[in-house]
């Protein structure tokens, strides 16, 4: 795949890279492994005055950045600048927290006197150079939650971003250049997927972090288990949004309507599947299907734009294969179901919605990467928790209900890494994120993603 901007309002090329190559790579590895060496030995304090200095910067740069953002992958511009306040933010919650979540722990004095030691503690340090395979659906966000805690732990990162958005990964390693990080700390390696297995392979690498498709996961997972290395795995998903007798229906409904179509519908976290019960399904369908009708597709750069077009020609291709054969299967089109006939150029695709869909049909059981919603009618809970769970997916959920008991069974039986309860799912870098099943394992975010690449350390001192 070339290493391209291309603009996808329009199809067209916008600038080329050549990749990297052999020397170059090992170039970067060298300093990083250089770049470690010092890093790991920083205060917190050094740690969180450069971090906090790289969130100034990016708030100072926010409009350029954005504007790149929404060029280079099409999601609207406000939606971009929405992004990059939010890894400001992120920034922020790390350098102010991380020295709380990397406290070292005392365990219980009746363990330490059994153990037999006079003292003992666990301290969290750091692994090494991790590097991270990125995706393009939010190319600052996705690259600094992972960036933001491995720093202040210690770590150094390489980061192979995807290759439709080279200008967004150069931006982000000058970013944390111009904050003062030393040279190595975050370096942007502008490859191919081909690179990835010998790099990971290489010593000096000591961990992994994808973000991305399931294939990519496998692949990454596979060679990383072979030299025996962590790897955190955030993949795709196909997550339930319930909707239950007792919901606000009109909050359900308008939350619906984001939580599907949020960047363009490209979004792992988005609701993708709505399970609504017969006792409701007809006023939420009817509120849904206008609300979805009525948004307005078009340019990403326009401020009134709230959809627009879908980051590469393949994944328009895809989204319109499974549309149709979920119509063959028996599906009703509600609404859209392909390209608008305003848009000639670039790969926009109608906000959609179809009903009656059901887990035969592939929309069913794989990830929808664009703005088309499933539509399924439930009896009750048990039929909603069985077709919400009637997938390999198991990265987050929605539930809309005011009844305690059913938010209960909800929390216990739904198989997610996060179950929102009257409201759609939103990461917070306060809050631990991550999946299970094929959605990956791991978490990012919080103390649990900063720890997730430390060494958890005990020391043990004799009497």
């Amino acid at each position: 795949m070339p290493i391209a901007t291309v603009n996808p309002a329009t199809g067209e090329t916008l600038k080329t890279y050549d990749a990297l190559g052999a020397e170059e790579i090992e170039q970067r590895l060298e300093r990083a492994a250089d770049a470690f060496a010092e890093h790991r030995t920083t205060s917190l304090e050094h740690r969180s005055r450069l971090l906090s200095r790289a969130a100034d910067l990016l708030e100072e740069d926010a409009e350029d950045a954005a504007r790149t953002v929404t060029l280079e992958m099409g999601k609207p511009l406000t939606a971009a600048r929405a992004e990059t306040a939010k890894c400001v933010k992120a920034m922020r919650w790390y350098a102010a927290h991380a020295a709380e979540e990397l406290a070292d722990e005392h365990p219980r004095p009746e363990d330490v006197a059994d153990s037999g030691a006079a003292r003992a503690v666990v301290r969290y340090r750091p692994l090494g150079p991790v590097l991270a395979v990125m995706p393009w659906n939010f190319p600052l966000w996705q690259v600094i939650r992972f960036a933001a805690p491995a720093l202040m732990a210690g770590n150094v990162g390489l980061l192979k971003h995807a290759s439709n958005v080279p200008q967004t990964a150069l931006y982000l390693e000058d970013l944390f250049r111009r904050a003062g990080y030393r040279a190595g700390c975050f370096q942007t390696l502008l490859i191919g997927s081909d690179a990835v297995a010998g790099i990971l392979r290489d010593p000096r690498i000591a961990a992994a972090t994808v973000t991305g498709s399931e294939e990519a996961g496998r692949s990454v997972a596979s060679i990383a288990g072979d030299v025996v290395k962590k790897t955190v795995l955030e993949l795709g998903g196909s997550d339930p949004y319930l909707v239950l007798p007792s919901a606000d229906l009109d909050r359900a409904a308008r939350t619906a309507v984001t939580a599907r179509v949020q960047n363009n519908g490209q979004s792992c976290i988005a609701a993708k599947r709505f399970l609504v019960h017969a006792d409701v399904h007809e006023d939420f369908t009817r509120r849904f299907v206008r609300a979805m009708t009525s948004l307005a597709v078009g340019d990403p750069m326009d401020e009134r734009t709230e959809v627009g077009p879908l980051a590469v020609e393949r994944g328009r291709q895809t989204l319109e294969e499974l549309v149709e054969e979920a119509r063959r299967q028996g599906a009703e089109l509600l609404c859209g179901g392909g390209r608008p006939e305003n848009h000639t150029r670039g790969w926009f695709f109608e906000p959609t919605v179809l009903s009656g869909v059901t887990p035969a049909m592939r929309i069913h059981r794989e990830e929808t990467f664009g703005p088309v919603a499933a539509l399924y009618r439930v009896s009750g809970l048990d039929e909603a928790l069985s077709l919400a769970n009637a997938t390999s997916f198991g990265l987050s959920s929605n539930v809309w209900t005011r009844d305690e008991e059913e938010m209960d069974r909800c929390a216990r039986d739904l198989e997610a890494g996060g179950v929102y309860f009257n409201g759609m799912t939103a990461s917070h870098p306060g809050l631990p994120f991550g999946g299970v099943k094929h959605s990956g394992y791991g978490r990012e975010l919080s103390g649990h993603g900063m720890r997730e690449f430390c060494n958890t350390t005990t020391l043990w001192y004799g009497p």
